[in-house]
Formats: C-alpha cells, structure tokens, sequence
C-alpha cells in the first residue's frame, strides 16, 4: 500500500472542459483570434499548462495538423508550430484572469472521486494535487470541492518548472515528508506519465479524463484504470 496519493487536477479528480473551453474561446475572441473551439479539441490543448494551451491553439488557426498537437511543448516540438512568444503572453493577460474568476462554473469532481479520497484518507494515506494549471485556480478548485481532502497542493508558479520536470512533485513530497518510493502519481495524460517517471514514481493512468484509453495504450503507460473503485484498489493493493 502507498503511504501518500499525489493527483493531477484537470482530467483525473476534476472535469474541467466546460470552463477551460469558455476561457480559452473568450481569450482568443478578446484578441482577434478564431475561437469557438469544442470540448473535444481543448482536451488536446491542455496537459502542459496555459502556455502550451495557447500555443497549440494558436497553431491549430494557423492550419497546424491537430494529431501532431501532442508534439507542442515537448523537446520534439515542431518547426512550423506557432512562434510567436508576444503574442502568447498577450492573449494570456486575458486567458488567466478570465480563467481565474470563472474556473468553478462548470467544473466538477468525476464519478466516485470525492468518496475516494474520503477513504483514502479513513486508511491513513496522504493526498496531494499537483497540477500544471495556474495555482490561484488550483487553490480556489480545492478549497471550494474538495474541503479537507488533501494535505498538500500546488499549481503552476512562477520559480518552478511545470510538469514534467520533477520539481513540483519533489516540493510536495518535501512537505509531505515522504519517501518517494512509497507514493504514486496519478493522472489522466502522457504529461503525467513522464512526470511520474521523472520524478522516480510509480504511475497509474486513468482513461477518463482529456486522453482516451488507446492514446494511452499506445504511450504505453504502467497501469490504466477506468473507475474510482479501480483506483482505490491500486493505491491499497
């Protein structure tokens, strides 16, 4: 049995397609630039913090193939993806305040999750988020759905490399002062596979959220699960 659960936030314990296609259709609108993304497409966007959101939304108007969009943000990013630095930032200014004051109004745990931690906490394991979104949203989506549901908590700050650098999950388990062979890092995309892996963890991938079940086969990844009770099953195994 692990001693302390580590989560990713957007696609594992929380579903937050809805606000994050408004806001990303509001900041790009705002500036001039095609919106009217759907659900689908911005799952492919996010994974690699709101930086990497733009820049792949900003290569698709731009007529930049949707299924190399994966490659944005990584070492292999590709040449004739979006460039231009400025004007990411710029639609960013928009993004990130929008995001911020409107995270909350279609977001909601999946299926099982808010009765998984309860009992992962009844066993005695620490429960943690550590998540590539901005951390003012990450500490306001805690605090409102999930009370008393983790000990620890971090979102993309300035200072620290995002996911999948080690360095967020090497400052939790810092505060949670536990061994990291004794904790496992959960979350829904390649993102987090190679976050685990980088920071000497175990990994469980869950199918649910913003990358399907065969994306993720297809990484491979170590372990898949489908449900709550799946997952609880392999946090305690």
């Amino acid at each position: 049995m692990y001693k302390a659960a580590i989560f990713d936030m957007d696609g594992t314990i929380l579903n937050t397609l809805g606000d994050l296609t408004d806001a990303i259709n509001y900041a790009m609108k705002e500036t001039g630039h095609k919106y009217g993304y759907n659900e689908k497409i911005v799952a492919h966007f996010f994974g690699s913090g709101v930086y990497v959101a733009l820049k792949r939304a900003l290569s698709v108007e731009n007529r930049f193939p949707e299924d190399r969009l994966d490659l944005i943000g990584t070492p292999d990013e590709p040449d004739d993806c979006f460039k231009d630095d400025t004007e990411i930032e710029r639609i960013s200014k928009i993004y990130r305040p929008y995001y911020n004051a409107h995270c909350d109004v279609k977001t909601g745990p999946y299926p099982g999750i808010l009765e998984l931690m309860k009992k992962l906490r009844d066993r005695g394991i620490k429960t943690a988020v550590v998540s590539n979104k901005p951390d003012a949203a990450v500490q306001t989506l805690v605090s409102d759905m999930f009370p008393d549901s983790f000990d620890f908590s971090l979102g993309e700050k300035t200072g620290i490399k995002r996911k999948p650098a080690p360095d967020m999950v090497n400052e939790c388990l810092r505060v949670l002062e536990i061994p990291r062979e004794d904790c496992v890092y959960i979350g829904d995309s390649e993102v987090d596979f190679a976050t685990g892996q980088n920071s000497g963890m175990h990994v469980i991938s869950v199918d649910w959220g913003f990358r399907s079940h065969e994306y993720l086969a297809s990484i491979p990844v170590e372990k898949i699960v489908s449900n709550a009770d799946e997952l609880y099953q392999e946090i305690t195994r």
